[in-house]
Formats: structure tokens, sequence, C-alpha cells
């Protein structure tokens, strides 16, 4: 279970959201919502090529500024 422990001196606030990120980063929501619906596997591939095609325009995109 994931979790975070509230400090003496934090606000509940602060608290929300170090476990906010710390979901973030451990790739738990994206992985809830992932597993939400079924993805065709055509849609997988589909998806995945989107998402390498839009690494590849970033990657373009940095090295022409430097």
């Amino acid at each position: 279970m994931t979790g975070v422990k509230v400090r003496d001196d934090e606000s509940f606030e602060k608290a929300l959201r170090r476990f906010n990120k710390f979901c973030e980063k451990m790739g738990i929501l994206s992985d809830i919502k992932k597993h939400q619906h079924f993805e065709k596997p055509s849609e997988r591939r589909k998806r995945k090529l989107n998402a390498a095609r839009r690494k590849m325009r970033k990657v373009i995109r940095e090295s022409n500024r430097g």
C-alpha cells in the first residue's frame, strides 16, 4: 500500500502534494488509467507510434535550438 507519513511540522496539503508526487513517480495513476478499459493491440501500437513521433519531434526541436 502506498502512503506517506505526515511530519509534525507539515500541513495536510503538503503531505497530499508529496503523496501525489510519489504516485506520479511510481506511475500508479498512469497504470490505473491504462487498465480502465481494454485496449486493442492495434490501438496500443498506434498510441506508442504517436508517442515516439512526439518524442522525436521534441528531440529535433531541442537540437535545433542549441
